[in-house]
């Protein structure tokens, strides 16, 4: 992995691949390389613009394919960078996923003379393809009887030297589209770099082939049955989308932008007289929704967390059992389903993450209905679920989810009125809830206008190496998230407990270096945090605490406070998560680290090279 882009048309390819390179960097990486069809292939370890200003002024060859790579197999290096070829360099390829028996077919390929020259899996699959080149001599049969041989997942595209201006792409648990243009055809990884190009997409489902030259493009079966499909429009938030703004970083715009967030996650959704929500995707499987009891949530990094205040949301409004799973673990145990009683509730913003795709194919064999909360219409989760509900938030091209994890848990909390609504929340209190709901944009607008207050604590509490975060109930998530924001956009130690866990172990760790961030809202869970914080102040903690508007009995027990407006208790996450973010933006900036690449992080978890 981590991201591919490709082009055949009437243009010199180097420059819209770089353009495609760069609308992939959020997605993080740590080498890039890319081949054109009659030049032959450039590669670098580090960014895109080191590639940019390696490449000679003469490159004018109209059809290339090139690869942002984060090192799975094989460390960061020139040789381990894509486009991969053969011994003979008649084969070219780039590789998103995980050749999972590539170290069988190596072996066997070494005994047969082939010398390999990289650590990569992805090497293993251009000289697999290459052999078989040898035999069907027409390269879509080639690569289809490599793929044959394959265990794992995989998104490529190829090109032969010896059929310049066709590139064949193939899809399997990693996702390829081709952007659709007259003359031209642009093809990627992930619908980014095809934006500014074209609004027509098509994409490649799990298993199918494809073959593009500049007079079109055909679509294969496994079994070589040619596919009909129309492309797709894309969705015009996409289209008007523009990565560059006036704000540095992605990281601080996208915060900003979570009134817009909040508000486009409800447009349409809510219906104050009926005290309920309108999720078109969940009408249509009502009847089974009634019947169940028990949901599992799955989800990775801030999704996870996410999924922990959904569990809370869902029990309280609608008496559903909910268990919350990583994506990475769901499938190490067994599944314990009942026919028509479990539903699958899969979240995740950019809708590939390979570890929630792996558990959802997995739910999916068992017989649960299938949900989904996603933000990027088109990608795999979107397509693979039953039914779902898209956040709308627009992209989220910072490394790490800001806007993206608050509209995730608006929308959870429609969901579990629209459950509970199902088992008898009477109208009243669906109202009361509702109307909360619209309330938030105009508070979170409050919140980002005192963002001034958060730099000035980020510069007070910089000298600190390590923080703990604490809440209780829904906000215990909260304190989880907060830390991992903390720590992942400023590399600070930060932990994040319940209150009441504490006193078991974290305490011995609270001295007057250690300061502690509470989540202490007004509400039935104050009075147990503020026990907890004057335990923890008899030890000299240094105490921000995250607190409503008017209660300025807190400011006698913390030595600062940050002020959220007031709100139901259900949805206090949602406002407390915007100073964290704000906290943990500042103070990544402040020690000087750039938030567009937080080190050994990508945006996107897929599998393999």
């Amino acid at each position: 992995m981590c991201g591919i882009v490709a082009y055949t048309g009437n243009k010199p390819a180097s420059s819209i691949l770089l353009d495609g390179l760069r609308e992939l960097e959020y997605r993080g990486y740590d080498s890039v390389g890319m081949y054109i069809s009659g030049y032959g292939a450039f590669r670098t370890v580090g960014t895109v613009q080191n590639l940019a200003d390696s490449l000679p002024n003469s490159l004018l060859g109209t059809t290339g394919i090139a690869h942002t790579r984060w090192a799975t197999h094989g460390l960061p290096s020139q040789k381990n960078t894509h486009p991969h070829t053969d011994p003979t360099q008649k084969i070219w390829l780039v590789h998103n996923g995980m050749i999972e028996n590539y170290q069988e077919l190596r072996d066997v390929l070494e005994k047969k003379g082939n010398v390999f020259t990289s650590d990569t899996d992805s090497e293993v699959l251009a000289h697999l393809i290459a052999k078989e080149y040898e035999v069907e001599k027409k390269l879509s049969d080639a690569v289809s009887s490599a793929l044959a041989q394959v265990q794992g997942s995989y998104g490529i595209a190829v090109i032969a030297t010896d059929d310049p201006e066709t590139i064949v792409l193939a899809s399997l648990g990693s996702p390829m589209a081709i952007g659709v243009k007259e003359g031209e055809y642009i093809m990627a990884s992930d619908i980014t770099p095809m934006r500014r190009h074209t609004s027509n997409v098509v994409y490649l489902k799990d298993g199918e082939y494809a073959v593009v030259n500049k007079e079109g493009y055909s679509i294969y079966s496994t079994d070589h049955r040619k596919m009909t499909r129309k492309p797709k429009l894309l969705q015009k938030e996409y289209e008007e989308f523009q990565t560059a703004s006036k704000h540095t970083h992605s990281m601080i715009k996208e915060i900003l932008e979570i009134p817009s967030a909040l508000e486009n996650a409800a447009r349409g959704r809510i219906v104050i007289n009926e005290g309920n929500t309108k999720l078109k995707g969940l009408e249509d499987y009502a009847r089974e929704l009634q019947e169940i009891d028990h949901i599992v949530i799955v989800g990775c990094g801030s999704s996870y967390y996410a999924g922990l205040i959904g569990k809370l949301l869902i029990e309280d409004h609608a008496g559903i059992r909910v268990d919350v799973e990583y994506g990475s673990e769901f499938c190490n145990r067994p599944i314990l389903a009942t026919p028509n009683k479990t539903v699958f509730l899969a979240i995740s913003q950019s809708g590939e993450t390979a570890d929630i795709i792996t558990a959802l194919k997995q739910a999916k064999r068992v017989g649960m209905l299938t949900l989904g909360i996603v933000n990027v219409v088109g990608s795999t989760i979107a397509k693979e679920i039953d039914t779902g509900v898209f956040n709308h938030a627009g992209p989220e091209i910072g490394i790490t989810s800001t806007k993206g994890f608050v509209s995730q848990l608006e929308i959870l909390t429609l969901i579990a009125l629209f459950l509970g609504r199902l088992r008898g929340v009477s109208q009243a209190q669906g109202a009361e809830l509702v109307v909360e709901i619209q309330r938030l944009p105009d508070k979170a607008r409050s919140i980002l206008s005192k963002r001034d207050k958060i730099k000035e604590l980020a510069e007070k509490y910089l000298g600190y190496d390590d923080f703990l975060f604490m809440g209780r109930e829904y906000n215990i998530a909260t304190a989880y998230e907060g830390a991992l924001k903390l720590k992942k956009v400023s590399y600070v130690h930060a932990e994040g407990f319940p209150g009441g866990e504490i006193k078991h172990g974290p305490i011995a760790m609270i001295n007057e270096i250690f300061p502690i961030i509470a989540i202490m809202p007004s509400d039935s869970t104050y009075s147990a945090m503020h026990k907890d914080v004057e335990e923890l102040k008899k030890l000299h903690g240094s105490i921000l605490a995250i607190a409503t508007e008017g209660n300025m009995n807190v400011k006698v027990l913390a030595d600062d406070v940050f002020y959220i407006p007031d709100t139901k208790h259900c949805l206090t996450p949602i406002l407390a998560n915007i100073p964290l973010q704000l906290f943990a933006y500042y103070t990544g900036i402040l020690r000087g680290f750039n938030e567009e690449k937080v080190r050994d992080t990508v945006k996107i978890f897929a599998k393999g090279d």
